[in-house]
């Protein structure tokens, strides 16, 4: 519990000095435009590089656990896909609005998830932290991809064409790619660090970047949204593992581990990627914010359960 925590509380402080800097105006908007360029096109592609040049791989249940994290989001993406037109003719829901609704709820914070479990589960917890991020990150990219391109603009009818376009030039997939071809062929300890020192900086100017976008009256004024976004991410997601874990057999540690990956919050990338595509950034900060706010409190909860199932 006092693990989880310590993992939840520093994400959280340094969205709250992103946020601040950009209510003081101590970094100007166009400052925050570059920083979001950055991440999301080199800091965030290293990291994933990183994560999985070195993870080992060995000696898991990969097919059960591959199939639990990755049908689970399959799940829940076509649940949602199926209540668009539901949820437009209730709330009247923009396109880009639906987007991040979409993204809040299936993608996943994948670097928490390897700062909580590396605590708590030691090496055997990081290699199948590091498999679920290998299976989830480029499946929900794709997914955020296709959704953004299809539904970002409104008025705008995107083809398969530019969808798989935009699909083969998302740097986050290559990313996973690259760093699971590194993971086969290995790379000298030189360029390892220089991975490792270009991608360590991607996590906290991201988050940072996040705290910029809050704008709590929009927060006030859609408090229904987000919390409909909250909550399927929170709640509906880790149940969706279980369900999956269950149907599969999938038990012990690696159940866990996909609950915990279930039960973070949503990947701090997917508001840069609003702001890139044409989603509702505002809405997407707001729904990733109150994600971690509400996440120590979830989180912990998840993990208890998850360890007694």
């Amino acid at each position: 519990m006092v693990a989880t925590l310590n993992a939840v509380a520093p994400i959280f402080l340094i969205i709250i000095i992103g946020y601040l800097l950009y209510r003081f105006q101590v970094v100007g908007e166009e400052i925050w435009s570059a920083i979001e360029h950055i991440c999301f096109y080199l800091l965030f592609p290293f990291l994933l590089v990183r994560t999985l040049a070195r993870a080992d791989l060995g000696a898991l249940p990969v097919a059960e656990f591959a199939l639990v994290v990755l049908f689970a989001p399959i799940g829940m993406a076509a649940l949602l896909l199926a209540a668009r037109p539901l949820l437009a003719s209730w709330y009247n829901l923009s396109g880009p609005t639906f987007t991040s609704i979409f993204q809040g709820a299936t993608r996943f914070h994948g670097f928490m998830a390897v700062a909580i479990i590396g605590p708590l589960y030691g090496e055997a917890g990081l290699a199948l932290a590091a498999l679920a991020i290998s299976v989830m990150v480029p499946l929900l990219n794709v997914l955020s991809v296709v959704v953004l391109t299809a539904y970002g603009s409104e008025g705008q009818q995107a083809s398969a064409r530019v969808m798989a376009a935009r699909i083969a030039q998302n740097p986050l997939i290559l990313a996973c790619i690259a760093g699971l071809i590194l993971n086969i062929t290995g790379l000298p300890d030189f360029m390892f660090s220089t991975i490792e020192i270009i991608g360590d900086g991607g996590l906290g100017l991201a988050l940072l970047a996040v705290g910029a976008g809050i704008r709590l009256d929009a927060a006030l004024a859609s408090k229904l949204l987000v919390t409909v976004g909250v909550l399927i991410r929170l709640i509906g997601m880790p149940l969706m593992m279980m369900l999956m874990s269950w149907i599969v057999g999938l038990d012990g540690l690696p159940r866990t581990v996909a609950i915990i990956a279930g039960a973070v919050p949503t990947a701090s990338t997917a508001y840069v990627m609003a702001r890139k595509m044409g989603g509702d950034a505002e809405l997407m900060a707001n729904i990733v914010t109150f994600q971690v706010i509400l996440a120590a409190i979830t989180l912990p909860l998840f993990i208890y359960v998850a360890d007694r199932l």
